[in-house]
This record gives C-alpha cells, structure tokens and sequence, in this order.
C-alpha cells in the first residue's frame, strides 16, 4: 500500500483536490489515473480509500470515502530530547522513533546543548516521510523547541523519567515502565545534563532511571528508550 498524508481529510471531506508534487508522483511515479484509488491518512488514525475522478498534469481531484479509524496507541510515550550537534543523528531518530510510533517529540534546550536552533519544517517531513513508509496511521506531535525548566514544569504524564549520566541512585528504565501509564522520558545533550537540571526535574516528580551500563549517543539513548516501551506495552 502507498499511503498518502493529507492533514485536511476529515469525516465530513467528499472532495480533496492535491497540490502538484502529490499529483506528479501519482501520474509519473505510480502510473495512476481516473478511476484507480489511493489511499489517504490524515495522521489522526483514519484511513480513507480516494478515488481519482479528475487528473492533469497539476492536478488530482479524489473523491474520498472513510474506511477505518485506528484509536491512539495507548499508552502514549513522550520522548523530550535534546537536539544533537549532527542534525543527521537528530533526523535518524525523529525517523526511526515515528517508524516504533512514539506519540510525541519536544526539542529541549539544556545547559549542555550544542545545537540552539531546529528546522522544524525539515523535522516535519522527515516525521510525515516514516509516517507514510511504515504505514501508521497517526502523526507523531512535534512540539517546537522548549527551554528545560519550562517542559519540566508544564509536563503532565502519568509517569516522567529522566535518563541521566550522574553517579547517583538510579534504576533501569525497564523496571518503571508500566504497560498503563503514558509516559515522558526526558533524555539529554552529549554534555548530559547539569546538576542542576537534574535536581530540578527531581523536584518536578521526575524519577531517575539509567539505559544500562554503556554511554549512548543521545540519539541511541532516545531509540532505546522507545524500544523498550514497545516491547513493554506490547509484551
């Protein structure tokens, strides 16, 4: 199946005319015309099957009609995490963890962080892009960059964990991820965070937790962390 992401499909669209890239990969990539049928995602856990009525060379009218809706994936799983130097690693996991269906990813901006700024447009396709490869049916948020003290006091998971590097009381994250209860994991920059964010969090009901007994690459702690809350609730 070739899934197609267009936000403004709802219950009540009849009627999607696409933009001309969408309309060029389906007559020169796909080889459809009048009459063939695509299928269309809106990123909120609807499936529509869209029958092409109309087709130019910069356009593709579909006439829709609504085939399932997928509920949320529950629990959800927040993943905050400091964006890497090498803006490859930081798409590698803004790809990867879309393909594992974490819910929601928010850029943080530490002490310790390398790199201040993001694309977020560039982070947005590259979210939609593994959306549509894997097949899900829901868009991950992608929230826009937010300083540390304001996600930690804002956030209001079930449960919050913060991935740290500090020799302090910790337990590994598989012995608190509870197949019930959405969760935040807070993972950091190369430099880790500072005492003092951490204390912060702690003091925000964050609880720390380790990723085992090697340093990750911020990236690789990330997907670590979403695979194993996959292989909890889906356990």
């Amino acid at each position: 199946m070739q899934l197609f992401y267009f936000p403004q499909a709802t219950l009540t669209t009849d009627l999607l005319s696409l933009e001309k890239e969408d309309t060029r990969h389906i007559t020169k990539v796909l080889r459809k015309s009048v009459g063939d049928t695509v299928s269309i995602t809106n990123g909120l856990g609807d499936l529509f099957d869209g029958t092409i009525t109309q087709l130019t060379s910069n356009r593709c009218d579909l006439q829709l009609v609504h085939i399932k809706k997928i509920p949320a994936p529950n629990p959800q799983l927040h993943i905050a995490i400091a964006p890497t130097k090498m803006n490859d690693r930081m798409e590698w996991f803004l790809e990867k963890s879309t393909e594992l269906g974490v819910s929601s990813i928010t850029p943080i901006l530490c002490a310790n962080s390398e790199r201040r700024h993001i694309k977020m447009e560039r982070f947005e396709k590259i979210i939609v892009s593994a959306m549509k490869q894997s097949l899900q049916l829901h868009k991950p948020m992608l929230n826009p960059l937010t300083g540390f003290e304001d996600f930690i006091t804002s956030n209001e998971a079930e449960l919050k964990l913060i991935a740290h590097c500090e020799e302090t009381d910790k337990i590994h994250l598989s012995e608190l991820l509870k197949p019930n209860l959405n969760t935040c994991i807070l993972i950091g920059p190369e430099g880790d965070f500072n005492p003092t964010e951490i204390k912060n969090a702690l003091n925000n009901n964050f609880r720390p937790v380790h990723l085992g007994h090697t340093r990750l690459r911020t990236e690789t702690a990330g997907m670590y962390a979403v695979s194993l809350f996959n292989s909890i609730i889906q356990g």
